[in-house]
Formats: structure tokens, C-alpha cells, sequence
């Protein structure tokens, strides 16, 4: 049976979803996402990914497509009428259709697409053998902060990865790691946990600042700062973060092996720690 979308205001079968080809996120991306991760049915750090898109929609000028109230219903309709127990919400805001111009409307009704996508974040099989990376240097728009569909550059790199016979790519510029592809960077040196420090040139994950928070609950130290490629290669750990991936150990940089090559005590201990805060306060 095909999945359940939401488009524009209505709930249609996948094989009907379709946007206007004037649409500013199909001719410009001009556009904003959000993925919320869903476990047992429920919806997990929700009220962090809608404050990061208020955000978002904020800095490129652009115009809710429905109050909050509706879209906590939106999402919550799309987990019941898609009997999604455990996976991931996709949500997209464009600015809306109109002709194609470099100088936006004012007058456009933004668009708003979602749709799910099933799979067993949990067991993943990735936070058991953990992902070997690459470095690419980073050729993104110096506004990375906002949560954009203009995602070609970060395709490129996890395809170059792929090319390698790797799982994914952290980006660096002038030798320092600012993040992975699709998710935030990490290391481990002396029971000390590094990752950068927020600004334009990082996405402000959901699920790092959660990692965070329980990591200092955990009495463990945290460090946000920005570190090299050749200071994670001498790591004891690495793992990055993602509403997608939640915590997913590192185990090779740049054909370095992480730790011995195997995941490790406090990336595998937060992962944990964040899976089982995350099933207490989902929604």
C-alpha cells in the first residue's frame, strides 16, 4: 500500500502528490526542511525542530505555511494514517509558486509538503559496525545555519564517499572539520567530547544539542570548539549526530582507523543515554 502525503492541505496517496512546476523550491530552492524522527509511534525532539524552523523560515524572510497547532496535527495525522511506528517525518516550506523571477513574490502562498519514511532508527546497523568517513573540502553556501533544500554540494560529497567504498563525508575548510554530510561531527580525546562550536558554518543540530545536554547531565565534558582532521584522526572516538542517525559512531577517518576500528564506550553510552531520554519525552 502506498504511503499517505500531505500536500498543500491535503492528504494524498503518494502516486497523487504533485507541487506546481513554478514552485520556488523545484526552480530556485527556495525552501526550508525539517526531518523529525518518530519511535513508537511518537514524535521525537518535535518542539526543537519547529523552533529551528521558525528560525529558518525567519532568516530567508519567508512566511509559515500553517500555525504550529496545525502542524502538530499534520505530523501526528501522518504517523496514524501511515501506521508509522518507527522512522522519520520529512517537512518541507517553500516560499511558494509563482513565475520565475531571482526577485521573490510577496504575494505567494507557501508550499507544504510531507511525507514519512519507515525504518528501524534503533538497530540501526551502523551504531554497531560504525561508518568509515572521508574529508571533502566544503563548497556550500556560507549560510549553513539555515536548514535549506539546497542540498547538491552535500550529495556530491557523500557520493564521492561512496566512490570510496565509504559511508559519508565530513566537510572541512583549511584542514578543520566543520560536519558530515547530513549530520553533526564528534570526537573523543581523553574522555573529553569535542564538537564545533555553533555559527554560520554549521547546521544547529536538534540532536547535538540534545547530545549535549546529556552528556553534562552524564557529568561528562563537553567541548564546542572547531578541531582538525588531523586531531580526530588521533582520536579516541568519533561519531556524529542526526535527527536521522541519532548517535552512529566514527570508526575510520581518511582510511585511519578510530579507536582500533571499533565504536566506542561513550559514543555507543550516548547513543543510549539518547535513545532512552528520547522515548520518555517524544510526543
Amino acid at each position: 500500500m502506498s504511503r499517505i502525503v500531505y500536500v498543500n492541505g491535503e492528504y494524498v496517496p503518494e502516486e497523487e502528490a504533485k507541487i506546481s512546476v513554478f514552485d520556488r523550491g523545484f526552480l530556485m530552492a527556495d525552501g526550508v526542511y525539517e526531518v523529525t524522527s518518530v519511535i513508537d509511534g511518537k514524535l521525537v525532539d518535535y518542539a526543537g525542530h519547529v523552533a529551528r524552523l521558525h528560525r529558518s523560515l525567519s532568516e530567508l524572510k519567508m512566511k509559515p505555511a500553517c500555525s504550529d497547532d496545525e502542524l502538530l496535527e499534520i505530523h501526528r495525522q501522518m504517523v496514524e494514517r501511515n501506521a508509522l511506528e518507527n522512522g522519520m517525518i520529512y517537512l518541507q516550506v517553500t516560499r511558494g509558486a509563482a513565475d520565475r523571477d531571482f526577485a521573490w513574490p510577496k504575494d505567494a502562498t507557501p508550499g507544504i509538503v510531507l511525507f514519512t519514511q519507515a525504518k528501524d532508527l534503533v538497530n540501526a546497523p551502523a551504531a554497531k559496525t560504525g561508518l568509515k568517513v572521508v574529508t571533502v573540502e566544503d563548497q556550500r553556501w556560507a549560510r549553513r545555519d539555515i536548514k535549506t533544500v539546497q542540498l547538491l554540494f552535500p550529495s556530491f560529497a557523500k557520493m564521492e564517499a561512496k566512490a570510496q567504498g565509504k559511508d559519508d563525508a565530513w566537510l572541512v575548510t583549511d584542514g578543520m572539520v566543520n560536519e558530515g554530510t547530513s549530520n553533526n561531527a564528534w570526537i573523543v580525546k581523553g574522555g573529553t567530547i569535542v564538537t564545533r562550536h555553533l555559527g554560520n558554518e554549521i547546521l544547529h543540530g536538534i540532536t547535538r544539542a540534545a547530545v549535549i545536554r546529556f552528556a553534562k547531565e552524564a557529568q561528562m565534558k563537553v567541548e564546542e570548539r572547531a578541531f582538525s582532521i588531523e586531531e580526530a584522526k588521533a582520536a579516541d572516538e568519533a561519531f556524529c549526530t542526526a535527527a536521522s542517525a541519532f548517535v552512529t559512531p566514527v570508526v575510520e577517518i581518511d582510511g585511519a582507523a578510530i579507536g582500533g576500528g571499533v565504536p566506542g564506550p561513550i559514543a555507543t553510552r550516548l547513543r543510549e543515554i539518547y535513545i532512552e531520554e528520547s522515548r520518555k519525552m517524544a510526543i
